[in-house]
């Protein structure tokens, strides 16, 4: 008995309120009894770190694993509308040889599920053949879908799948299994309102107006001078440093809209400004510029932490030697650098949303690296000085929430959006230990984990579908994405590189 699942593929990668379709391919050589086809549309978020070293037992660090099962749903294919109690039992149905299809589909929610329990299978890990078994957790947030993640191969990774089982009842065969992964990119929160000002990270630095490295060079530099040839110079050149004038110095600003926010596939709306803080006699020109988008990963496996930041340069150019301004500007002139050297670069397609989920989270910053120098472009007679300029910012899916969904979790005449998945601006919150599946909603901060309450787990049954959320309940009869949907390709994991196993799961 063979079988295989196909999901037809409209986009190069899902959304929330998608329908994710497909078919059930079974070839049945001889007649067998079948119990049920179940197809499941599931999604996993998998941690895994070592502890730390025990005192007693320094030579073994032992391996701390967590899985949430962020999505579970179930379609029963065979047999048709058959309802829960009669697959659950024991009656059994023999299929005649031949060739057999069976469509399903899903309709992707809008908040992760997760459940309270765990079933052995799926907290079952195998590395180098040796079993490791995850406790199960009692800490989980509530929050949109995660995106598809991996990168961290056997320590994080964030997976979706469609699963297909033939269940048989004969104890000693089987039960043929088939997997189709895709890739999840979830709709943005709204945005917030656009706040006055500009959100801005600066630096200031003051140049010499006759460097060490070039008086070094002279014959007779102004220290061998008689004090007459010294009062003489002076007076002849006021604005030098040894005399009442102010050395040149400027400021370097990195700004982008208020809140900082970036969106995926699309370019950094980003200035940069250079400003003359006092008189100067020489140019100042850009040198190198350098843009890079840092990425952090919050890692939990339980009680053990750690935190992973990978980036990707947007730009990087160097040699410029560019003018900024001219020498007779007044103070406070500002001059903006060319935006064109970055317009054109769009954020990778590789880049997740930033996001929070129960073991899981990830943030950015932007870091600007901006080369100036002073006075003369020759090496050993200028001054090159790289200043560093760092914004904490949130990176959305850039695909919008429908506005029949924003319309209807406003709360009456107060225009707020309910708390919740459509919270804007949110506090961060602690996650809830759920008792019973609930729609509680929690909505921690993307820059850490929060402390947690935690507390004894369910003893519901494992996998029971919870009741939908207010958002998901609203989102039941809204029709799919129709608009901007980007693009995203989470990095494959090398060949070679440790990972999850991808044992068999009921």
């Amino acid at each position: 008995m063979l079988v295989s699942i196909s999901l037809e593929h409209p986009h190069t990668h899902y959304t929330n309120l998608d329908v994710i379709q497909g078919k059930v391919f079974l070839r049945v050589p001889n007649p067998s009894n079948v119990s049920s086809i179940i197809v499941k549309l599931e999604g996993e978020a998998r941690t895994r770190l070592l502890a730390a070293v025990r005192p007693d037992r320094p030579e073994r660090q032992k391996p701390v694993l967590e899985v949430h099962k962020l999505l579970y749903k179930t379609q029963v294919v065979w047999p048709a509308n058959a309802p829960h109690d009669i697959v659950n039992s024991k009656a059994t149905y023999t299929l005649n040889a031949g060739q057999y299809e069976y469509p399903f589909q899903f309709k992707i929610p809008l908040n992760n599920s997760c459940q309270t329990s765990n079933s052995l299978s799926t907290n079952v890990s195998f590395s180098n053949i040796v079993p490791e078994v995850a406790k199960t957790p009692t800490q989980h947030v509530k929050q949109t879908l995660p995106p598809s993640l991996n990168g961290f191969p056997g320590e994080a990774d964030i997976r979706y799948f469609v699963k297909v089982t033939v269940n048989r009842p004969q104890f000693f065969k089987e039960n043929p299994r088939a997997v189709a992964n895709f890739t999840l990119l979830p709709i943005e929160d709204p945005r917030p309102p656009q706040a006055d000002g500009e959100a801005y990270a600066r630096r200031q630095h003051q140049f010499l107006e006759e460097p060490a490295s070039i008086a070094a060079g002279k014959k007779k530099n102004f220290f061998d001078r008689s004090d007459t040839d010294r009062k003489d110079s002076i007076s002849k050149n006021p604005t030098s440093p040894t005399s009442s004038g102010t050395p040149p110095r400027v400021t370097i600003d990195a700004r982008l809209p208020n809140p900082a926010i970036l969106t995926c596939n699309q370019d950094v709306p980003l200035r940069v400004i250079v400003k003359n803080m006092s008189e100067r006699k020489k140019n100042i020109y850009l040198q190198m510029l350098q843009i890079e988008l840092i990425g952090y990963t919050k890692v939990r496996a339980h009680e053990v932490h750690r935190t992973e930041s990978n980036s990707w340069i947007l730009t990087s150019m160097s040699n410029m030697a560019i003018p900024l301004g001219s020498p007779t500007d007044p103070v406070g002139t500002e001059v903006p650098i060319n935006p064109e050297y970055w317009s054109d670069k769009a954020i990778p397609n590789t880049v997740a949303p930033s996001f929070q989920t129960c073991n899981l989270g990830r943030f950015y910053e932007l870091e600007v690296r901006v080369g100036i120098g002073y006075g003369s472009y020759e090496h050993g007679r200028d001054q090159l000085i790289v200043l560093p300029l760092r914004l904490p910012v949130k990176v959305y899916s850039g695909i919008a929430p429908p506005k029949a969904l924003l319309e209807a979790t406003l709360t009456g005449d107060t225009g707020k959006v309910k708390p919740g998945f459509l919270e804007p601006n949110a506090q961060a919150q602690q996650p809830y230990t759920p008792t019973t599946p609930t729609s509680s909603h929690g909505f921690p901060g993307a820059n850490a984990f929060p402390a947690v309450q935690g507390g004894p787990p369910s003893s519901q049954v494992p996998y029971d579908d919870a009741p939908p959320s207010y958002e998901d309940a609203i989102g039941q009869d809204l029709p799919p994405i129709n608009g901007y949907r980007g693009n995203y390709q989470p990095p494959p994991v090398p060949e070679g590189a440790p990972r999850f196993s991808d044992e068999k799961r009921r």
